[in-house]
């Protein structure tokens, strides 16, 4: 048995804040962001991923209890411990029997859960998989940091993996640069810096974007130098694992970090010629469920049947970046 896609949802919590409250036109127009989905202070990253699972198995009529391994891929966990899928087991009313991880990545996450999920179904340790990814960036992101603010959205994901007769997972290539770990990176709050040795220091920085130490810092040229520097040969060695051309590329979907890192980064990997999705105008960054949303976008408008040879590609946090090549002509229509 293959690893295969079968079926994404994503859930967006119902506030809204749009950019136009926080940056000017030029710089909205540049990254193509008009807003973003934010939770509440009182929704976690474990009530995004469980709405995201409950619209997965109602949108495709999925039953729950065949469901034997979750996977979460989420930064920010509702506790240090335990881990945030194990308690989505008992919401979620599924079989004690049911294997639990969670996956601590951001940008590149959805790839890396997708190996993981590839491992467990092609070694016989799992069937059925639910692979969710929950981001809720916008809670450690002051309403007054200007760079970061008007990039990143909340929201979950939730893909249903099982097994197929052919191998449509393939070519997986993973990379970390961990020398450059403080580009995008919350200073405290782990056990590095414990927040009760660390008292919360806000500052503002040449720009005027104010923050604290308890909140994300980005330095976004660094995040923008790193992907145009290691995405492009990321492309190439994908190719090369596959055995493909960018001519057998039926489309191209990768991390949605902003429209303008996306438009050039689509130049220079040489990818003009094949169809690639770039857009974020209504959700933003949404981090590790970046890929599955624009996944599910692009199976809505152009349909799953041509999608046989698809680049997925994820980069950021970490720092991190890894692709593959998927077929997605095996997913369902929702019902």
């Amino acid at each position: 048995m293959f690893a295969t896609i079968r079926a994404i949802s994503t859930y967006l919590p119902v506030q809204i804040e749009n950019n136009s409250e926080l940056i000017d036109a030029r710089f909205m127009k540049k990254i193509g962001v008009n807003c973003r989905h934010i939770c509440t202070k009182d929704e976690a990253a474990g009530d995004l991923a469980f709405n995201a699972a409950e619209k997965l198995f109602a949108e495709y009529n999925i039953d729950r209890h065949e469901t034997d391994f979750i996977l979460l891929c989420t930064q920010h966990p509702d506790h240090l411990g335990p881990h945030t899928s194990a308690h989505l087991q008992h919401r979620l009313g599924l079989k004690k029997s049911v294997g639990t991880m969670d996956i601590s990545l951001g940008c590149s996450g959805y790839v890396y859960g997708l190996a993981v999920a590839k491992g467990l179904i092609e070694t016989g340790l799992a069937k059925k998989i639910l692979f969710i990814t929950s981001s809720v960036y916008t809670k450690y992101i002051n309403a007054r940091d200007k760079a970061t603010r008007p990039l990143f959205g909340d929201g979950a994901t939730a893909t249903w993996i099982d097994g197929g007769d052919k191998e449509n997972l393939r070519a997986f290539v993973f990379g970390s640069d961990g020398s450059r770990f403080d580009k995008l990176i919350i200073p405290v709050g782990g056990s590095r810096h414990m927040p009760r040795d660390n008292p919360e220091i806000f500052s503002t920085d040449d720009s005027g974007n104010y923050r604290s130490n308890y909140e994300i810092f980005m330095d976004g040229m660094a995040i923008t130098y790193f992907t145009l520097r290691e995405v492009p040969p990321l492309v190439e060695k994908v190719l090369a694992a596959a055995n493909l051309t960018r001519a057998d590329l039926d489309y191209c979907i990768f991390h949605q970090a902003n429209k303008f890192m996306m438009t050039y980064l689509r130049d220079k990997a040489n990818l003009n010629d094949v169809p690639f999705h770039n857009d974020i105008s209504a959700t933003g960054n949404l981090v590790s469920g970046s890929v599955p949303l624009a996944i599910e976008q692009v199976v809505k408008n152009s349909g799953a049947e041509k999608l046989k040879c698809v680049m997925l590609a994820g980069f950021g946090v970490g720092l991190s970046w890894a692709g593959c090549i998927a077929d997605l002509s095996g997913m369902w229509t929702r019902r």
